[in-house]
């Protein structure tokens, strides 16, 4: 039996969906969209499985932890836990109300610990247990406009920045627990996906999102779908994998490669080939808008 947190949409009803597909039974939580509950239920139904929705506040640890016991008492032993909750606000750091850093952090960072902590011990007692956080690649990608990217015009102290401790607190906490749990069968792995679609990403301006599609490789978001395969995979008897953040395949990391690729291969021709002209001088503009090398540039999100 598997455990996932805001269960009821985007990536977390999509990880519902498909471990129910894989043979799963699922007891996920959620904050009160009764008619995206039912669906994800009658979904999970569909497919043979038995499922358990419970409303959670994933930043009250005594509520998370009577969900788990609920769970295991219906439902049988947890086997997996997957944390997907977060939430933003796309306010600047300078105008971000102090209720708002706390509402972010506390979802995304103690939501997470609130569930590893009510799984880890019964999971290390039975020796067995997969954990997983769902994070995303703005823990290691700078994804606001640079200079040779006009798609935003707002200036750097203008662009929102509380999400980012989130997904580095991720990003630091899940080796760190893997190093306790590993030797009690029980591993644990982040997932990191592009921009994808769902309610987090639907506030975009229609313009910013049509900006942002033009930046990636496949001119497309991820969908939800994709995250919840690298999931089960994880959850799954195949995996031997603890202590990862694994990047989701998106068009952001083709991106990222590709930039990647053309510079590494631009440096080796200049290096080997007399004829080829020198990198231009510090300050020297390439036409892109930026006088940094491409290898140089933050990758675009």
């Amino acid at each position: 039996m598997a455990l996932v947190s805001d269960g009821s949409r985007g990536i977390g009803a999509a990880t519902v969906r498909r471990l129910a597909a894989a043979g799963w039974d699922v007891s996920f939580c959620h904050r009160g969209d009764e008619q995206a509950v039912r669906q994800v239920e009658q979904a999970v139904s569909d497919l043979g499985g038995r499922v358990l929705a419970v409303e959670v506040d994933v930043t009250d640890a005594a509520d998370v932890t009577s969900w788990f016991q609920r769970a295991q008492d219906e439902l049988g032993p947890v086997q997996a836990a997957v944390s997907c909750a977060g939430m933003t606000r796309d306010q600047p750091l300078a105008r971000l109300e102090d209720a708002d850093w706390r509402a972010v952090l506390d979802t995304g960072l103690d939501g997470m610990f609130h569930i590893c902590r009510a799984a880890m011990f019964a999971m290390m007692k039975r020796r067995s247990g997969r954990i997983v956080a769902v994070s995303s690649v703005c823990g290691a990608y700078e994804h606001w406009p640079t200079d040779d990217w006009p798609a935003d015009d707002r200036p750097a102290h203008d662009r929102p920045t509380h999400h980012w401790p989130v997904r580095a607190g991720i990003a630091g906490f899940v080796p760190a627990l893997s190093a306790l749990t590993s030797r009690f069968g029980v591993s644990v792995n982040a997932v990191t996906p592009g921009p994808a679609t769902h309610d987090m990403t639907a506030i975009l301006p229609e313009l910013t999102r049509a900006d942002l599609t033009e930046t990636v490789a496949l001119r497309r978001f991820d969908d939800p779908s994709d995250v919840a395969e690298l999931v089960a995979f994880l959850l799954s008897a195949a995996c031997e994998t603890t202590g990862r953040v694994l990047e989701v395949r998106s068009p952001i990391s083709l991106l990222t490669q590709v930039s990647d690729t053309q510079a590494s291969t631009a440096g080796y021709a200049a290096s080997t080939d007399p004829s080829h002209p020198a990198a231009p001088p510090p300050g020297h503009h390439d036409g892109s808008g930026s006088n940094r090398p491409a290898r140089d540039r933050p990758a675009r999100l």
